[in-house]
């Protein structure tokens, strides 16, 4: 599997649901144990295959993402986030969700490639770096 953007999150954006500038939306990422429920029908966050809570200090709904902001290069206009950190966690992960806080609507599955696991240690998020080429939401000219 790779990441998926779901559809709902495509009409959403073009119906300004999602506000990306710097104290704009609030957006949050969820740790998954199983992508098999995520497509690109998805239209918000669940519960369904999350992380466990129970003994990892996970907390269910995942961390608050700091948004830096849209910005434009080349014609590519792109949103970055700061890296995120579960801290003192045990959990494995195969992928994590992104989604605006407030009213839970999917933006982004992200597919780890594989298992990853923290045991009583940190889980880092590391967002790839925010250019028109690499940035985690990008939209140009197709």
């Amino acid at each position: 599997m790779a990441n998926i953007v779901p559809d709902s999150f495509k009409t959403d954006l073009l119906g300004a649901v999602f506000d990306f500038d710097s104290g704009g939306s609030t957006f949050k990422l969820a740790l998954y144990t199983s992508l098999a429920s995520f497509s690109t029908a998805t239209t918000a966050y669940t519960t369904t295959n999350e992380v466990s809570s129970a003994g990892t200090n996970y907390t269910a709904g995942g961390n608050t993402l700091t948004n830096n902001g849209v910005a434009i290069s080349s014609n590519v206009a792109y949103v970055d986030f700061a890296d995120t950190t579960f801290t003192s966690v045990t959990l494995t992960a195969v992928g994590a969700l992104i989604y605006k806080d407030t009213s839970n609507e999917a933006v982004l599955v992200l597919d780890f490639g594989g298992s990853k696991t923290a045991t009583n240690g940190d889980f880092v998020i590391q967002f790839p770096s925010p250019t028109s080429t690499t940035a985690i939401i990008r939209l140009g000219d197709a």
